[in-house]
Order: structure tokens, then sequence, then C-alpha cells
């Protein structure tokens, strides 16, 4: 309950949910409250889905797939006369397109998605355009920015098996440098199909509306074959890792990672809240003790990535200039054992909770988030997670995150990148 004793009220999302022939999961999530409609297409692929010989290829699809259908050369062009905008995004876990517009022309959204499903333009003018826009991007990023090798190295250093080893972009520019317009087709097959996608239609709708557009548009489209995920699992690891790395960077910096659950594990609320007591804001505990009273860092926070299987939780902080390593990192572990010892107030950690009741209720606000949220929770098996992620989150016990606390900091569950400066 919040700190003043009145009761949560969480309003529950209504959605309704069918599946066509073809494999293709359907959610409708009807608002009247608004003009607009939200078309979202997730596809079950993510960098994790990659040959490790062949990696950055669901996010090179990611640019590929606005680069034209067989029906419909240009596909912002359309969208844009019927009054709509677009976007993407790739994680390791998933794919997610998506697009907003006014509800009386959701037809728009429905044809553009179908045709660049059935019947994507492969061209090699098309792939050496795209290859471009990523291989920069790659080096903008990742090569020529301060820190921005950071996660390249620390997913090696976290993972030796599983597939999260390598980022979204990928391990290595040359694997986008390298790939063939048949490697490009053989991937798109094999993922980019009904059965292995999920729509969600959020906004001024009704289900029997959605209905006959996903028959109309999508129906005919070829199932394809459905990919089963069978990936590696990441070892227990046993002993801590380190590496040291000097690179032309304004200030050091200290990484740290443990790892924790999958998402659908029951502890990951756990160790969701942990971030949030270290690190939600001002009055955070590491904030408050390593930025503004021993003034060690200039900035510091801790958070998770949120994945899909076993994940890792982070902390990470640009070192005030002039303080050593060893002090600021003893620091970092000096507030980890006092969590792990003294645990947290009852009033601490309803704080968090009632901070993470508040950042869930703006999240289902915009029908934009509402459709991704749906369309994670179905892929990770359970749409209906939408309305039951708070009260996971009430159950969680100080005894719990204390116990949670002894187990992910443990030392030999550790993995540490000291990132210094040569200036």
């Amino acid at each position: 309950m919040p700190l003043d004793g009145s009761p949560y009220i969480c309003n529950m999302i209504q959605f309704d949910r069918f599946q066509l022939s073809n494999g293709l999961r359907v959610l409708v999530q009807e608002d009247k409250s608004t003009p607009m409609a939200v078309v979202n297409v997730l596809y079950d692929v993510g960098a994790r889905d990659e040959d490790p010989e062949k990696t950055g290829f669901a996010h090179l699809f990611e640019h590929l797939m606005f680069g034209g259908s067989v029906n419909i050369p240009v596909y912002d062009e359309p969208l844009q006369q019927a009054g709509g905008e677009n976007n993407a995004y790739t994680t390791n876990d998933l794919t997610n397109y998506y697009c907003q517009l006014p509800a009386e022309n959701i037809e728009t959204a429905f044809w553009l998605e179908s045709d660049r499903m059935l019947s994507l333009a492969f061209s090699k003018k098309s792939l050496e355009v795209q290859r471009k826009v990523v291989c920069e991007e790659f080096k903008e990023h990742y090569i020529n920015k301060p820190y921005g090798d950071v996660w390249h190295k620390m997913r090696e250093l976290t993972y030796t098996t599983h597939p999260y080893r390598w980022m979204t972009i990928g391990a290595s520019l040359s694997h986008i440098e390298n790939a063939t317009l048949e490697d490009v087709k053989s991937f798109f097959f094999k993922h980019y199909t009904p059965c292995n996608a999920i729509l969600v239609v959020a906004g001024n709708v009704s289900t029997e509306q959605v209905k006959e557009l996903a028959e109309k548009w999508f129906g005919p489209i070829p199932a394809g074959e459905k990919y089963n995920r069978n990936l590696p699992v990441e070892p227990k690891q046993t002993a801590p890792r380190a590496q040291e790395v000097k690179a032309n960077v304004p200030l050091d910096a200290l990484y740290k990672c443990w790892h924790i659950y999958p998402r659908t594990d029951m502890r990951y609320y756990v160790a969701d809240l942990i971030t949030e007591i270290l690190s939600g804001g001002g009055s955070s505990r590491l904030y408050q003790s390593l930025v503004k009273e021993k003034q060690l860092f200039s900035n510091i926070e801790c958070y998770h990535l949120g994945s899909t299987d076993a994940g890792l939780l982070t902390i990470e902080g640009k070192l005030v200039k002039g303080v050593d390593m060893k002090v600021a990192e003893a620091a970092v572990q000096e507030e980890l054992v006092k969590l792990q010892q003294e645990g947290i107030s009852q009033r601490e950690l309803e704080k968090v909770k009632n901070k993470t009741e508040s950042m869930i209720a703006f999240e289902d606000m915009s029908i934009m988030s509402r459709a991704a949220s749906l369309a994670m929770y179905e892929l990770l098996g359970d749409a209906d997670l939408i309305n039951k992620e708070l009260e996971r989150y009430q159950a969680v016990t100080a005894e719990q995150l204390q116990e949670e606390c002894k187990i992910i900091f443990d030392e030999n569950n550790s993995n540490t990148l000291y990132y210094y400066s040569q200036n």
C-alpha cells in the first residue's frame, strides 16, 4: 500500500486476443478516448538468434524493412500522407515496428506492414544503402565515441556461452560489411513470418474491425516455419572477472556487472527494486553517499537490461578527477555490504514500490506504450502480465530483497571493467 495507507488504484487494461490460421497472434486494445490508433508488429527475433559469425543482422533488418517492399517502393510516403509516423527498435531479444496514425486511416498501416512481411524488396542497392548506414552507426557510436566500446567489452567479459555476449549492433563491423544478399534473404525467411510475429492494434478501433483488416491483409501470407529457439545456457559464474582498459576519455569510469534472473522469474522483480533503491533518483543510496557526501563520483547509476533470458545488473559511474579507482570501488562495495547486512526499512521499500507504480501508470497512459507492452508480454507467454506486474512488485518483501542482495552481489558473480583515462 502507499505510504498514506490508501489502497492502490490500478485500472485493468482490457484487450482481446485471437489468432489467424497462419499463426499470426493479434491483440486489440480499444480506447475510444483518442482519435488515434497504433499498429505494432513485433517479430520474435533479436541479436541472440544470430549466427556468431554473422551478427548484427536483426539490427540491419530494422533498417532494411524501411527500404520498401515489392508493391510499396517507399514505406514512409503513404504513411505520411495518411497523417502517420513510425519507428522501430531492435534488442537482443526482439524486433519491434510501430506506427501511429489517425484511426480513420488505419488500413494504410495494415497495408504497409503486411506488404513488407509478405514481400520485402531485396536488392543489392537497398542492401548497400542500409549497410552503409549501419556501418556508419557502428563507427559513430561504438568505435569513435568516448566509452563507446564499454558494452562490447563488458558483454564479452560477462557472457562466455550465451549469445548475449554480443551487442545488437553486432560483434564486429566486418559481419555487416561482409553480409551478402543471400545471407540477408535467408535470415528474413527464417524469422519475419506470421507464425513468428505478434500484431497489436490499440486506440480508437473495434475488435471486429481489426479482425476484418487482419484477415484481409495478413491472412493470405504463408505461415512460414516456426522458429524454435534452442540457445546455449550461460553457466553459473564461479569466480570474479576483471579487465582494465585505457582510452582517450575525459574521466576514469568504473563498471560492475552481476548476473541476475530471466524476465519471467519472480526474482526479477526483486532485482528491479534493488536497482531503484541503489540508484532511483537524487535520494537513492549511491547518489547520496558517493556523489553528494563522499564526492567520489560525478555521476553513478544502477540498472539492469530487462532481457528475456538471464540478464545483468549494472553499476556504472564516472569518477571525480583525481579519485583513486580502488577507493571508488571500495566505496561502492561498502554500500552493497550495507544492503546485505542491514537490509532496508519498510518505509524505503514502500517508497520505491510507489515510484514503480507511478512509472507503470505513466507508461500505460500512451497507446503506443500500451501496444508495445502487450506485444512484449504476449511474447513472454502471457499478455495479461500487463495487469499483473504491479502485484508482483507489491509482493516483494524487505527480507527477500536483503536475501537477493546476498546472492546477486556475491564476489564470485562479479564482473568489473576499470576504464582509465589516458589524459
